[in-house]
């Protein structure tokens, strides 16, 4: 038999495994997706994306980096079930050789449109995705939302396990929100990633700095790499000097007939159909 003494030393080992400290990264317990970056897996609760909780990313401009950060995860998940992901509110329409380059099923994403300023009605339909039993993810991008709206949809999401995200604008870096995970996202210009991460709010220490992820599939890296490659030799073999970049080519949009990037992801959907 214990002593008073004994019991009261041994009581806190017993319930450390429910106790989360500010100082330490919580999630022990929370279900998660893994993202598909290691860096970034390794700094987030649990481990990865987590189920049934909202999760709030912050960009400059909306539909130009967010594909390229959730994708492998929602990749993932197709994989293992028969369940839809939902977009609500998405500013454009999914170009299919871009997602399916991500190894995206088109065929399972279904998209939810919305009047300009509508917000109760892209919060009605975020709601009821979440509530439908055929769907596994919800994409939401939701500008207008008020922290009262995204308490609604973390408990909607908490309710029914579903993996949220809801996009926002950077302003609303400066607003409360309920959502357990926030995360600033911005293009980043260095040769060690395409997107900079910085996880400012999350159950554990503030991140230090933010991350550097490489968001190109694996195969457009390679021949953006190889035709770079092309370039430059067939430069030096004309006696030409090489630039650093090519201004009149990089600074094209992605959705310009112009830019390279279009022809490469088209190699890359026909060579998926081989």
């Amino acid at each position: 038999m214990l002593s008073p003494t004994s019991a009261a030393r041994a009581l806190p080992d017993f319930a450390n495994a429910h106790i989360w400290r500010a100082g330490e990264l919580g999630g022990a317990s929370v279900q998660t997706v893994a993202t598909g970056y290691a860096g970034l897996d390794a700094v987030l609760p649990g481990g990865g994306w987590p189920r049934g909780a909202l999760i709030e990313l912050l960009q400059p401009q909306a539909g130009v980096h967010e594909w390229g950060l959730v994708a492998p995860a929602l990749a993932a998940l197709q994989a293992q079930a028969r369940e839809l992901t939902v977009l609500v509110g998405a500013p454009w329409l999914p170009f299919g050789p871009a997602l399916g380059a991500r190894s995206l099923d088109m065929r399972r994403l279904l998209s939810i449109e919305g009047q300009p300023g509508d917000a109760p009605s892209l919060l009605w339909a975020t709601r009821e995705a979440l509530q439908c039993a055929d769907v596994h993810s919800v994409l939401a991008w939701l500008p207008d939302a008020r922290s009262a709206h995204l308490r609604r949809l973390q408990i909607a999401a908490h309710a029914h396990h579903k993996l949220l995200f809801v996009f926002r604008p950077l302003r609303a870096q400066q607003e409360s929100s309920p959502a357990p995970l926030r995360l600033r996202l911005e293009g980043a210009a260095q040769e060690a990633g395409t997107l900079r991460v910085d996880v400012f709010k999350r159950r554990g220490p503030p991140l230090a700095a933010p991350l550097l992820l490489d968001t190109r599939p694996a195969r457009l890296a390679a021949l953006l790499a190889a035709s770079r490659e092309r370039v430059w030799r067939q430069r030096e073999e004309a006696g030409i000097p090489v630039p650093l970049l090519l201004p009149s080519r990089v600074a094209l949009p992605l959705n310009s007939p112009e830019s390279p990037i279009h022809a490469l992801l088209d190699r890359i959907a026909h060579l998926d159909h081989h």
